[in-house]
């Protein structure tokens, strides 16, 4: 998508939401104002609301379809399995942490971005590589599709031959967490829609992380139940009043 067109009761509202969905700055963007916000037949009848057509400039476009371009490369290698009696030579947890590190840092010099890594391990033994520096919002992607692609081919490279299996979280300036609040909140909101008006409300598709965290978010809710349909990737959550 070369381009996405957003709608507010202003035009900075529009841009806002347009900006939150790429995750990118608005020094990062062109912006083109496609109507004007006014009143409608001198405010009888509602208000026109603002439109704009956001897209990102060329270099950040380009750099996108680098990093798409060489997912889809990683993603199509096969991944070895390997038995005992096969010659090739394990490595540790640790060794395999470093491998996925120097793979993250190949990406970020290829893109020309500068990338603080902070390395954080869970007491499960999860390690999150939490990102910070500028103009990052690349890594992210619409909804941080990006950023999933980016850390499953992270996973893959880091297991390939690891003699124990690793997970690795990546993330950009804790994104994940705010988009856990941001799905929260939208949860909560749209239940009481459905409380209000008793009609079903349809979500738009998301990955099966994304869709847990609005199952958990209402599955204290007497009056409300949540159901996934459809099939993946478009696979989507209903949200409607219990029966």
């Amino acid at each position: 998508m070369s381009f996405i067109e957003k709608t507010g009761k202003t035009v900075d509202e529009a841009v806002e939401a347009a900006l939150k969905e790429l995750n990118v700055l608005k020094e990062q963007v062109n912006i083109e104002v496609v109507e004007e916000s006014s009143k409608k037949f001198f405010g009888l009848f509602g208000k026109q609301m603002a439109k704009v057509r956001v897209s990102l400039i060329e270099q950040m476009r380009e750099a996108a379809d680098k990093l798409d371009e060489f997912a889809d490369q990683l993603e199509q290698e096969p991944v070895l399995e390997t038995s005992d009696s096969d010659n090739v030579d394990k490595v540790s947890q640790e060794q395999a942490v470093e491998m996925a590190k120097d793979f993250l840092q190949n990406i970020f010099k290829n893109m020309q971005l500068e990338v603080l890594m902070e390395k954080l391990v869970a007491a499960d033994g999860v390690v999150t590589f939490n990102l910070h520096g500028k103009d990052l919002g690349i890594l992210i992607g619409k909804h941080g599709q990006t950023l999933d692609s980016l850390q499953y081919i992270t996973n893959l490279i880091a297991n390939k031959n690891s003699n124990q299996r690793v997970r690795i979280v990546i993330d950009v300036e804790n994104y994940r967490s705010r988009r856990v609040e941001t799905l929260t909140t939208l949860a909560k909101r749209l239940a009481s829609k459905v409380r209000r008006t008793g009609e079903r409300v349809v979500l738009e598709p998301m990955n099966p992380h994304e869709r847990k965290v609005i199952h958990l978010a209402l599955q204290e809710d007497r009056r409300i139940v949540t159901n996934s349909e459809g099939e993946e990737p478009y696979r989507y959550v209903v949200i409607e009043l219990k029966k």
